[in-house]
């Protein structure tokens, strides 16, 4: 695992887009279990558990998957945690945890949901020099650049898509922790990988995956 991380930022830092002023910040479920008797004898007890996934409609019981990456997708940071822990505390915690992260890039943008409402998180990344955009709740003022938010906002979830769709971050098959979390940093890097690859051979599409979709 400390071995994936390292080729992951390696690999990251490589890239003329480590250093984009914009991140984007979501979290994905990762399911581990769908059967009770399974849940039961899971060693991932302690560390998955249940939750409800809106986009799906859903519950499911597993972990989430807390990924910052940049517009073109690029994977900068990410986490797993248990889905009930709040995504500001989760966000807070990984950035706490690698803070050179946050001290190179001046005047850094992060764009999120409504999940990461906090007047609290706000100061927190402020005194960091960080701004954090999302949108507002219907009874508040929106703020002016909320309407460019909607397809900025679509780049995360195609990302979450291509770690889905093509990368199976689902079918991961992992039945510890140390399984799961090896196995979702063995997609992070092939992502990582691809994007590098197109970047460094001028492929038009940064992301596409089609030509190692084998």
């Amino acid at each position: 695992m400390p071995l994936l991380k390292k080729a992951i930022r390696a690999v990251a830092v490589d890239t003329d887009l480590w250093t984009d002023g914009v991140w984007l910040v979501d979290s994905t479920p990762v399911e581990c279990a769908r059967s009770r008797p399974t849940v039961k004898r899971s060693q991932l007890a302690g560390w998955a558990g249940y939750s409800y996934c809106a986009s799906h409609s859903r519950w499911f019981w597993g972990l989430r998957l807390h990924l910052i990456c940049t517009p073109a997708g690029l994977p900068v940071t990410w986490a797993l945690a248990n889905p009930k822990l709040d995504e500001r505390q989760v966000l807070t915690a990984v950035l706490e945890h690698d803070p050179d992260l946050l001290a190179d890039r001046p005047g850094l943008l992060i764009i999120a949901d409504k999940g990461y409402v906090s007047a609290e998180l706000d100061r927190w990344l402020a005194e960091r020099g960080v701004r954090l955009l999302r949108p507002s709740y219907r009874n508040r003022t929106p703020h002016p650049d909320e309407h460019l938010l909607k397809p900025i906002r679509q780049l995360i979830e195609s990302v979450n898509h291509t770690l889905k769709g093509q990368l199976d971050l689902e079918l991961h098959g992992g039945r510890s922790i140390e399984g799961v979390s090896t196995r979702i940093a063995q997609r992070l890097l092939a992502l990582t990988a691809a994007i590098w690859h197109n970047r460094n051979t001028g492929q038009p599409i940064t992301r596409s995956l089609i030509a190692y979709d084998h």
